[in-house]
């Protein structure tokens, strides 16, 4: 093959992106003052361990002469309707490809000579189970197949577009390496999701993986958010639309005889914990902390609503066709909702007594879904969310 190449070639090449990324060729790595790790291409790569919204989990840079293939391969699990699954760029990022979901379906975004395209359709991928994804070029067009069948397509074509490309092409997988106001549809970068098997335009390059160690992926996943007992998720309660003196609702499912730590707690700034739930394991009870008072009872549920009132809450548990509830009194306290709408609401941990405290009786469990208003709360929206919690699935 020689050096040049056409946008044809090159088209392929960002498509090897996809591939290469998911499956995480390893390399040495230079800078920070230490070795990288090395990842070998056929690893299958968690997503969701990625520390930085759109900094690189893993990487490479070829040569383009090097591409053979034009069509790439992979497998992607998720329950994750939105996240970045791939990137690759020529020109050091003036041509560029991403490959990520939005609303559950895969969304393409392409930059060449200037011209920006984007499309985005059929089919959900977002069921949680592996779907095999082909990239591949074909003339002027940029084709996603999933499963075996037409998915999307993107035709672009300009007269600068003939002329050879060459330098280096360098691919990303779970982040990207430009400015995020540079792409026609913007998204949420975080992706709960796996890659596996990727057969990427035939190279054999390595990646460099910014992390010492890759995590894992369960074997088996079902819908919720998992908490392996090393951390939480942090809301700004400003975040949430209150109108006047409604009332706040919370409501958690899943099942809790199997949870250990704090299912949530609250804070206003400047005061000390307005409330939380914790559960134990051991004696299988949940405590109910408000302020000062303190209450008990058996975690034989599995769905609980806590609604904030102006002077009081009120906790209602559900237990198959019935439920129990208990009301607390604000008192001369600050009331409840004043403080809701100047705080913190925290998912899987305890609240420490001030903003360096990185809080503690973590949560060891999986909450299949999570409300605040009755609308499903996303953790990868969180104000601060630790590395280890899973925000769309839990191992099954």
């Amino acid at each position: 093959m020689c050096c040049g190449m056409t946008w044809k070639a090159m088209a392929g090449a960002l498509l090897l992106t996809l591939s290469l990324i998911l499956l995480g060729c390893g390399a040495e790595g230079q800078g920070n003052g230490r070795d990288k790790k090395e990842v070998p291409g056929s690893s299958t790569v968690y997503l969701g361990q990625n520390t930085h919204d759109w900094r690189p989990l893993i990487h490479t840079t070829v040569n383009l002469s090097l591409i053979g293939s034009i069509k790439s391969s992979f497998q992607l699990r998720t329950f994750d309707p939105e996240g970045l699954v791939f990137y690759g760029d020529t020109k050091n990022g003036d041509d560029w490809f991403i490959l990520s979901l939005k609303d559950g379906v895969p969304l393409m975004q392409i930059n060449k000579e200037g011209m920006l395209v984007s499309v985005a359709g059929t089919p959900r991928l977002n069921d949680g189970k592996w779907h095999t994804l082909e990239v591949s070029n074909q003339g002027k067009f940029v084709i996603l197949e999933v499963d075996g069948t037409g998915g999307l397509v993107v035709g672009i074509h300009s007269k600068q577009m003939e002329e050879v490309a060459y330098g280096k092409l360098r691919l990303s997988l779970g982040g990207m390496l430009i400015g995020k106001e540079k792409m026609i549809v913007q998204f949420n970068p975080k992706m709960d999701g796996c890659v596996r098997k990727g057969n990427w335009l035939n190279l054999t390059v390595p990646w460099v993986a910014e992390a010492d160690e890759l995590q894992p992926c369960y074997e088996n996943i079902q819908p919720g958010s998992y908490f392996p007992g090393t951390g939480f998720a942090i809301f700004n309660t400003s975040d949430f639309q209150i109108d006047g003196d409604h009332e706040v609702h919370i409501e958690v499912w899943g099942d809790f005889s199997q949870m250990d730590g704090t299912l949530l707690s609250i804070k206003a700034d400047g005061e000390e914990l307005m409330f939380s739930v914790v559960a134990d394991n051991n004696t299988k009870n949940f405590t109910f902390t408000s302020r000062e008072e303190v209450f008990t009872m058996k975690n034989t549920f599995k769905r609980l609503q806590i609604k904030f009132l102006k002077d009081s809450l009120r906790v209602v548990k559900h237990e198959d066709e019935s439920s129990a509830d208990f009301s607390v009194s604000a008192g001369s306290n600050t009331s409840y909702l004043s403080a809701w709408r100047d705080g913190h609401l925290a998912i899987g941990g305890l609240l420490g007594e001030n903003d360096d405290d990185v809080g503690s009786q973590f949560l060891t469990g999986c909450l299949e879904k999570i409300q605040v208003q009755g609308k499903d709360l996303d953790l990868d929206s969180a104000h601060i969310k630790h590395v280890s919690v899973s925000s769309h699935s839990c191992p099954a």
